[in-house]
This record gives structure tokens, C-alpha cells and sequence, in this order.
């Protein structure tokens, strides 16, 4: 995975002035693009959309300092089809203008090419499991949500505390097979995982594929395949924040299995009174690398 994350810096290095051709590469690779996309945003600590809009910019700023071309030949050479839409993408980075910078020689925000190296990880083991599981739907009441990679979310806060005690203990009720208990379900998540970008949250239960479900409740199906499940157990949400992290940068490294699209899942064995400790599973949607 280093080794394919250091090929998609160099492939977006060489096609800076267009969309670099991700799929193609991850195919290459023996990988799929939804995985490559989102190792390299747990790992760069930024969407690639975002690092190839910033390393575009560096470089386009050297040729605006320089002064040897107008600066609409630049935005051109850059991908952009007009000075204005250079402008816009120029001055969200470094904060002002090309003419600008061009007469006073900054600000500039410079975006170095990123390079991934292994560093020796893993001195405490992750306590991980595989399930193949057949084909099961999520049901439970949904929202649309915004990405928050640290700390609590009070918009998923907000909906939770929303729904009266009774519902909670009706929808625990309802839960016949795994994962068990009441679950936050996180789906259709941004490839980039950008911070900001909307999701579908939902806070629900796991239903046999053919268990009624009751009238009122949102349902996603889930096809048939193979789970990495991380048991979790400290202060929440923390701790599940690192090991999500630490996914990225130990365990998919280390494994023969990829992400696939799907919808990750914590599910809750134990947890405090004011939810501040926890014990919980972490449900990754994965297949053979």
C-alpha cells in the first residue's frame, strides 16, 4: 500500500494540469480506487482532491512569480478555462490573488509533494476479527449528516438525543442478528472522507434479510461478504477515532484485504451512563487485496 499511495503522488505529479486517471492506476495496482482514495485521506490527513488542488497551486504560483507569461497562458497550462476560475482556486489556497502575488511576491502557501515511508508501528497488537456474513439490511431512523473527523458530532448527537428512550429500547428489541445490540451506522461516505462532506447516518439495528421490517424506520441493505471487525474498549469517541486511524496506518498494511464500498458500522457492548467509556466493535466492509 506505501508503494501504491508513492505511485499516486508521482501519477499526480505528472498530470498536474488535469484529473489524474485514479481508477486506471488502482487497476494497475491490483486495487480499486475507493480504496486507494481512502487510504490516501487517512494517511495524507487530506482529501487527494484537496492535495492535487494545493500542489497545482504551488506550482502555478512559481510561474505567477516568475512573471515570463500572462496570467491567463498560466491558468490555462493549469486546467482552468478561465482567469476568473483561476483566480478563485489561486486565492482559496494561498490566501490572495495572482496579480497580487505577481506584484508583491506572496503570501504563498506552499504544498510539498508528499512522500509515504513505513515507519515501525504496531507495538500494541489490535484485537481484530474477519466475518463473512450473508446478506442482512440496517433499519433504524437516518439522517444526513456532516463528516466530523475528531471529536463528537452534534449533528449525530442532536439526532440521537431527538428520539424518546422507548424508541431506543423498541429498536433493541428488533435486533436479530449481527452486529447486535443498537448501532451507528455511517453510508454513502465520500471517497475522500472530506471533512465537511454529507453522509447518511443511522442509528438502528441489524436485521436478518428476511425479517419484517416494522413500519417508520429507514432500512439500507447490505449485500453478502467479509467484515474486519475491531473490538474497542476507552474513552469515547477517542478511542474509536484512533483505531480508525490506526486501520489506515497498521492494519490494511499489514493484511491481505482492502476497504469496499459499504457502510461502517459501531456497535455497542458496553458503554458509561453519559457514554463517556465504551466497549464497541468497529464493522469495515472488506475483500481479498
Amino acid at each position: 500500500m506505501i508503494s501504491a499511495l508513492n505511485q499516486l503522488v508521482d501519477l499526480v505529479e505528472w498530470h498536474l494540469a488535469e484529473e489524474p486517471d485514479v481508477d486506471g492506476l488502482a487497476a494497475s495496482l491490483g486495487t480499486t480506487e475507493y480504496h486507494l482514495r481512502r487510504m490516501f485521506s487517512s494517511l495524507a490527513g487530506m482529501p487527494l482532491s484537496e492535495y492535487v488542488r494545493r500542489r497545482r497551486m504551488t506550482v502555478a504560483a512559481a510561474a505567477v512569480v516568475r512573471g515570463e507569461e500572462d496570467l491567463l497562458s498560466i491558468a490555462v497550462r493549469h486546467g482552468y478555462g478561465s482567469g476568473e476560475a483561476f483566480g478563485r482556486a489561486f486565492r482559496a489556497v494561498h490566501g490572495a490573488g495572482p496579480g497580487d502575488v505577481r506584484r508583491d511576491g506572496g503570501p504563498l502557501r506552499t504544498q510539498p509533494q508528499l512522500r509515504f515511508r513505513l515507519t515501525v508501528e504496531g507495538t500494541h497488537p489490535m484485537d481484530t476479527r474477519l466475518a463473512d456474513r450473508p446478506a442482512f439490511r440496517l433499519a433504524g431512523h437516518a439522517a444526513r449528516v456532516p463528516l466530523i473527523h475528531q471529536g463528537v458530532n452534534p449533528h449525530i448527537q442532536q439526532h440521537i438525543a431527538a428520539l424518546p428512550q422507548e424508541e431506543h429500547l423498541r429498536l433493541k428489541a428488533l435486533s436479530d442478528t449481527e452486529p447486535r445490540g443498537l448501532l451507528q451506522v455511517s453510508d454513502g461516505v465520500d471517497p475522500d472522507a472530506r471533512e465537511g462532506s454529507e453522509l447518511t447516518y443511522l442509528h438502528g439495528v441489524a436485521l436478518a434479510r428476511d425479517t419484517p421490517v416494522p413500519d417508520g424506520l429507514d432500512t439500507i441493505e447490505v449485500p453478502a461478504g467479509m467484515w474486519a471487525v475491531f473490538r474497542i474498549s476507552g474513552p469515547y469517541p477517542q478511542a474509536l477515532q484512533t483505531t480508525w486511524a490506526a486501520t489506515a496506518t497498521e492494519w490494511f498494511p499489514s493484511n491481505p484485504w482492502r476497504l469496499r464500498p459499504g457502510p461502517s458500522i459501531v456497535a455497542f457492548l458496553e458503554r458509561a451512563d453519559d457514554v463517556s467509556t465504551a466497549t464497541c466493535e468497529l464493522w469495515l466492509p472488506v475483500e481479498p487485496a
